[in-house]
C-alpha cells in the first residue's frame, strides 16, 4: 500500500483502470432502465459513503471549515455531477466506446489550461508523451470505437462538454486545495456534495421512482459503489503526487479499459486503427511518467 500511495504510475493506472471500470457499468446499467441521473448518483454517494467509513475509522472525520465548503460545491459540480450525467447521458446515444473516448481529450485540454494558467507545464518528454497519447485517442476516435452509424451530432456536442468540464476541475482542484486537508477527506467532501445535489435534481425532475430499478440490479449496484471508493481513494493522491496534467491521463487508461471491457464482456470487435491507438495511448502514458519522475 505504501507504495501505491507514493508512486505516480502505479495511482494513476489504479486510478485510470476504475474509472474505465464504471463506462461497461454504466451501459449495463442503462440497459437495465436505470436513469443515467440516478447511475451518477450511486457513484458519488458510494464512494462519499464507503470512503466516510474509513475516515471514522481512523478518527480523521472533521466538520468543514468555509474553504472546504468552497472546494466540495465546484469541484463536486464541475468535476463529478456535471461529467458522470452528461457519460450516461450520452452512453445510449452515442455507444459506451464512443462515450468513453471523450475522456481522452482531457489531458490535452488540462494542458493547455495549465499553460496559460501557469499551474504547471511539462518538460519537452512529458509533452511529447501528452501528444503520443491524444495521437493514439485520435486514431480510436477515427475509428469510430466500433459504432457503424453515425453519431448523432447534438450528443456529440454535449459529449464534448466532458473533457473541458473535467479539464477546468483537474486546475481547480491543484489551484484550490485546502492546506492541510488530506486526499480521501477532499473525495468524501465532494462526493457527498454531488450525491445531495444528484439527489435533489433527481427528486426534482421526479424521477425518484428509478430507485426501484437499482433494487433489481443489486450486484450491479454495489459493483459500481465498490468501484467509485476504490478510484477516489487513490484520485486525490494522485493528483497531489502527480499534478493536474499527469492525473489528467487517467482518460487514457479509461479509453483503453472501455475497449478492452467492450471487446472481452460485449463482444464487440473493433478495427486495427483502434489497437493501434491504444499502443500510441501506452506509449504516452510511459514517457510522461518518465518525465515525472525526472
Amino acid at each position: 500500500m505504501t507504495r501505491l500511495w507514493s508512486s505516480p504510475l502505479l495511482l494513476l493506472l489504479v486510478t485510470g483502470s476504475l474509472l474505465g471500470a464504471s463506462i461497461p457499468l454504466g451501459k449495463l446499467a442503462g440497459d437495465a432502465g436505470v436513469a443515467p441521473m440516478l447511475w451518477a448518483f450511486v457513484i458519488s454517494f458510494g464512494a462519499a459513503l464507503v470512503l466516510f467509513m474509513v475516515l471514522l475509522a481512523r478518527g480523521d472525520a472533521r466538520p468543514p471549515d468555509a474553504h472546504r465548503w468552497r472546494y466540495f460545491l465546484v469541484t463536486a459540480a464541475v468535476s463529478y455531477a456535471i461529467p458522470n450525467l452528461l457519460l450516461f447521458s450520452a452512453i445510449p446515444r452515442l455507444g459506451a466506446g464512443y462515450a468513453g473516448i471523450m475522456f481522452t481529450l482531457s489531458p490535452i485540454l488540462t494542458l493547455v489550461f495549465s499553460v496559460i494558467l501557469g499551474v504547471r507545464r511539462p518538460d519537452r518528454l512529458g509533452m511529447a508523451g501528452i501528444g503520443t497519447g491524444f495521437a493514439g485517442a485520435l486514431l480510436v476516435a477515427l475509428s469510430r470505437g466500433g459504432l457503424d452509424q453515425p453519431a448523432p451530432m447534438l450528443w456529440v456536442l454535449a459529449a464534448m462538454l466532458i473533457p473541458v468540464s473535467l479539464a477546468c476541475g483537474n486546475i481547480y482542484r491543484t489551484i484550490d486545495w485546502p492546506q492541510g486537508a488530506g486526499p480521501i477527506e477532499l473525495a468524501v467532501g465532494s462526493h457527498a456534495v454531488a450525491a445531495a445535489f444528484l439527489l435533489a435534481l433527481t427528486l426534482t425532475l421526479g424521477a425518484s421512482g428509478g430507485f426501484g430499478s437499482l433494487i433489481a440490479v443489486p450486484g450491479l449496484t454495489l459493483a459500481q459503489m465498490a468501484a467509485a471508493a476504490g478510484m477516489f481513494a487513490v484520485f486525490f493522491r494522485l493528483q497531489a503526487v502527480g499534478g493536474p496534467v499527469y492525473l489528467s491521463q487517467i482518460g487514457y487508461i479509461a479509453a483503453a479499459v472501455g475497449l478492452l471491457a467492450g471487446t472481452l464482456a460485449f463482444g464487440e470487435h473493433y478495427p486495427p486503427l483502434t489497437w493501434l491507438g491504444v499502443v500510441l495511448i501506452a506509449a504516452g502514458v510511459t514517457m510522461t511518467t518518465r518525465a515525472q519522475a525526472r
